[in-house]
């Protein structure tokens, strides 16, 4: 009676196993890429891990470091920094570093060393989930630590890339672009839905002539725009290598799916689909 009790138990443990593991990959595709989950652990090929910049030491103040698969001591590699969104429960974003996507979509773990940047709260003592913090310290933050980052892991500093979703679209150019020095890092912008002088915020400077000013910093760089609330960027060829794309994110996931519970997301890179060929097409080109 016994031993049949432990079996009994044991295919009980089995099958609820194999239902969360059913469960867990609900709404997946066998090839949809997953974010690599940050650790606490020294940086390492293929590992996503936690960095606190000395400046910052004592604090909750971090950026998130990713070396790609094929990443080798010595070697050179081209840099994706990343700003997350604002934290919004209704799209699933967290508006944390740790939970960026977009970068990791365009380079799926190989060939890119992936930074996700802070933004520094005010106080200078926690990352702040929502909009801007201390601007100055977020700039600064980037300012100080992209090039110790370059140096420490083989970046390749005229092949850096900014990109963002949502707030981190915006963030491309109001914290990317905020001045001479900051804009000189790029060679590229690739942005997701929203972009900087769209419309008016409640934080200083977000009118589309203070915004316009940041872009022309770029001198004439090339930017993918991809998404909405972007559309006026189209009268100013002036300032930038626009180029324009609409993912069709309702006809790639059938929403909810998974993680991708609204349209609005920076998860539209983990599917295979012809809009994040053309992503990746254009950063090969500009790398």
């Amino acid at each position: 009676m016994k031993c049949n009790l432990f079996l009994l138990l044991a295919f009980a443990a089995c099958c609820c196993g194999v239902f969360d593991s059913l469960f867990a990959g609900e709404g997946r595709v066998a090839n949809d890429l997953v974010t690599p989950e940050m650790s606490r652990q020294d940086p390492a090929a293929g590992r996503r891990v936690r960095r606190i910049a000395p400046e910052y030491e004592g604090t909750e103040v971090y950026h998130a470091l990713y070396l790609p698969v094929d990443w080798k001591p010595g070697g050179n590699y081209p840099v994706i920094v990343e700003y997350t969104g604002n934290e919004f429960a209704a799209c699933g974003s967290t508006g944390e570093v740790k939970d960026a996507n977009l970068g990791y979509g365009v380079s799926g773990g190989k060939g890119f060393i992936w930074v996700s940047m802070p933004y520094v709260a005010k106080g200078k003592r926690q990352n702040t989930r929502t909009w801007w913090g201390d601007r100055q310290a977020t700039v600064d933050y980037c300012k100080v630590n992209l090039p110790r980052i370059c140096e420490q892991f083989g970046g390749d500093p005229e092949a850096v890339f900014i990109c963002g979703f949502s707030r981190g679209a915006i963030g491309a150019s109001y914290i990317g672009l905020a001045d001479d020095e900051i804009a000189g890092f790029w060679k590229g912008i690739f942005t997701h839905d929203h972009f900087d002088g769209d419309r008016k915020w409640g934080y200083p400077a977000s009118d589309r002539v203070s915004a316009l000013t940041r872009l022309a910093r770029l001198k004439g760089r090339p930017v993918l725009v991809c998404g909405g609330a972007n559309d006026f960027l189209q009268e100013h060829p002036e300032l930038a290598a626009f180029t324009f794309l609409r993912p069709p994110i309702a006809e790639i996931f059938d929403i909810p799916d998974g993680k991708v519970i609204h349209p609005h997301t920076d998860l539209w890179m983990h599917r295979d689909s012809e809009s994040r060929r053309q992503v990746r097409k254009w950063f090969a080109e500009h790398r």
